[in-house]
């Protein structure tokens, strides 16, 4: 993996990775070797200590960022630019799992459950009006606590593959919107 980009793409996948039919994988496959994902030890279980070295790695020594990240992985780039302080990185969090919530996955990802606060870095969060691990007022309620703005874009579910939103327009749009915020 090259050391240094100009923009470097990092996708932060949720619970369980994303498949081959995601929009993250879509748009990873569409940056080429300009986007890099998240490796982590388990996606079963994942670890909060791991996902953050592994967003450290993602990242190196680009000069500029955009994490885009899903579900759990939300809350790991959150708590990752709330910890790093980064002036180079912005993200995009979709679809962030309410961890009070009785759908959140406490017992396979407990290092997950977390409290929201400022992350103090240009964000964007991306919610869904009927998605089964967050309510409208809860996704609303943790992007004003990381100190982001929030998009609700309608009745997609969790915004994931079962969502069938393929190279899904919408989240481009909502992309070129962030990398507009300045750093």
């Amino acid at each position: 993996m090259p050391t240094s980009f100009e923009h470097r793409y990092v996708i932060a996948p949720g619970w369980h990775g994303s498949g081959a039919e995601h929009w993250q994988t879509h748009w990873e496959r569409a940056w080429g070797n300009q986007a890099v994902r998240v490796q982590i030890e388990s996606w079963e279980h994942p670890d909060l200590d791991d996902y953050l070295t592994s967003l450290d790695d993602a990242v190196g020594a680009a000069k500029l960022c955009t994490i885009v990240a899903h579900s759990l992985g939300t809350w790991a780039a959150a708590e990752w630019a709330r910890t790093r302080q980064p002036s180079n990185v912005r993200l995009l969090l979709v679809a962030p799992p309410d961890p009070d919530a009785e759908s959140f996955p406490r017992d396979e990802a407990p290092t997950f459950v977390l409290d929201a606060r400022p992350i103090g870095v240009p964000a964007l969060v991306v919610a869904s009006t009927d998605d089964p691990y967050d309510t409208e007022p809860a996704a609303r309620r943790i992007a004003a606590a990381w100190g982001a703005p929030i998009e609700v874009v309608g009745a997609h579910g969790h915004l994931n593959s079962a969502s069938r939103l393929g190279m899904w327009p919408v989240g481009q749009a909502l992309l070129a919107r962030l990398e507009h915020m300045p750093l």
